[in-house]
């Protein structure tokens, strides 16, 4: 699949054929935008500083389950069981209609969880009382996942593309960044706890709002038939650029959700120093290094250097103040894509991740997403809301960018469709800010909603859209 992405590469130049080159994104263009989304940002953040908060402090909604105890064991295999089988056979189902397997796997965890079955119920399959070790095995699977993500996100899909693509994947992130944080301002004093600064809670929406799920992407592009086209080649450049900057975003807020904002920009400021590192020390040195083992089947020093390699860079990004996963991302993307190391973790750890680690995840997910939480009008309003300025924003700013750097109008309402896509990358923001007290499990629950429509949309309209695809 690596291979396949990276031969359309080389036919376009700044992720447009020379034929098509239209009005481009000049770097004053460029920079004006960015320095908007800043302005608008400081503006909405002057103006929500002066919000209180009405709800409770932050934290997990109780399960009320009637758990068993006993063997917490014996209820962490049954749970990962029940979702690994409830996940297959919803992925199958779902198939059927086009949707990603991600979908069948994220509702399995749901389906399972009190939202559907109530909490006695649910209680039974998925014991609040192996919450904890069902959240540990989940950690895990995140971090060998995104650990994943950074080795097929590779940094020639990335490094010299033209301003034109770059301007397209950050206009993705900064039209819907932007909406997210003015949504904030209505949301916060109805949602948010009392104890949550509004800094926090709308750089949280605002990320909330931009992720877009590279991985389901890919697949989405590859079961269409249209990852070997020019569209396939613009949407995954602009996926992979927005990954990168989408995590950035996401080290910087939980940076300041962590620390507060004074201390939340030395947390930045360590977080560059940190990329500079990876990216001017660590990657040369792991490009010697890792040339020689030029072998499919790795020796276990290599397997041993590279785990604690991993593991390493996943605490120092946990020690500077925002999460480890980061660490974990850092280093993948940092270890040359074309070395056997990379191809070798990258084929043999999948499988392992997304089919047993990773439905603890999911299950996890589903214990605390409580859609039950979400009642009446007003608050499904809210919902439809959140579903509608994520989609517009997305839709939106990719739209405008793609139409202004000289795409066709279908090519551009297609590559919105497809970065409004958000998947697992939606439900790893979502859960961290679930974790740091930011969001409630209210909010959550209907963040969780807005990730599935929006993924659950862009099959179907991209096929609409495209109908010969």
């Amino acid at each position: 699949m690596i291979e396949d992405r990276r031969a359309p590469l080389a036919t376009a130049v700044g992720g447009f054929p020379a034929a098509r080159r239209g009005p481009r994104f000049t770097s004053i263009g460029y920079a004006l935008m960015i320095a908007a989304g800043i302005g608008a940002f400081a503006a909405i953040r002057r103006q929500g500083a002066t919000l209180v908060a009405t709800g409770a402090p932050a934290g997990i909604a109780p399960a009320d389950a009637a758990a068993a105890g006993g063997d917490i064991l014996l209820h962490v295999l049954a749970a990962l069981a029940a979702v690994i089988a409830t996940g297959w056979v919803l992925s199958r189902l779902l198939a059927r209609l086009g949707q990603p397997p991600v979908i069948g796997e994220v509702l399995a965890g749901i389906a399972l969880g009190p939202s559907l079955l109530g909490p006695r119920l649910s209680g039974l399959i998925l014991p609040p009382d192996a919450a904890p070790y069902l959240g540990l095995v989940a950690q895990l699977g995140v971090l060998l996942y995104i650990f994943i993500i950074g080795l097929d996100l590779h940094a020639d899909l990335v490094r010299g593309r033209a301003t034109a693509t770059i301007a397209t994947s950050h206009a993705s992130i900064v039209a819907p960044f932007v909406l997210g944080a003015l949504t904030a301002l209505w949301i916060y004093p109805r949602f948010a706890s009392r104890d949550v600064p509004f800094t926090s809670f709308a750089l949280f929406m605002g990320v909330a709002m931009s992720i877009t799920a590279f991985p389901v992407l890919a697949r989405i592009l590859a079961d269409t038939g249209l990852i070997r086209t020019e569209l396939g080649v613009i949407a995954l450049s602009c996926a992979a650029i927005d990954d990168v900057t989408a995590w950035c975003l996401l080290a910087f807020a939980t940076g300041v959700a962590q620390a507060r904002v004074g201390a939340g920009l030395v947390v930045a400021a360590a977080t560059l120093a940190y990329i500079v590192v990876m990216l001017a020390l660590v990657r040369p040195l792991l490009g010697r290094i890792v040339t020689r083992w030029n072998t499919e089947v790795l020796p276990r020093a290599a397997v041993a250097f590279v785990f604690v390699a991993l593991l390493l860079s996943a605490l120092a990004t946990e020690a500077i103040g925002i999460h480890a996963i980061f660490g974990a991302f850092l280093l993948g993307a940092v270890i040359p894509s074309d070395s056997a190391v990379a191809r070798s973790f990258a084929r043999q750890l999948e499988p392992v991740v997304t089919v047993l680690l990773l439905p603890a995840f999911f299950a996890f997910t589903g214990m605390r997403t409580r859609i039950d939480l979400v009642t009446g009008p007003h608050q499904w309003l809210v919902c439809g809301l959140l579903i509608a300025v994520a989609t517009v924003g997305k839709f939106g700013g990719t739209y405008a960018a793609a139409r202004l750097t000289g795409l066709a109008t279908a090519d551009a309402a297609a590559l919105g469709v497809l970065m409004n896509t958000r998947g697992l990358m939606e439900l790893i923001v979502l859960n961290v800010g679930l974790d740091l007290g930011v969001i409630s499990p209210t909010l959550f629950s209907m963040l969780v909603l807005m990730a599935l429509v929006t993924t659950i949309a862009t099959a179907p309209l991209l096929r609409a859209l495209r109908p010969a695809g």
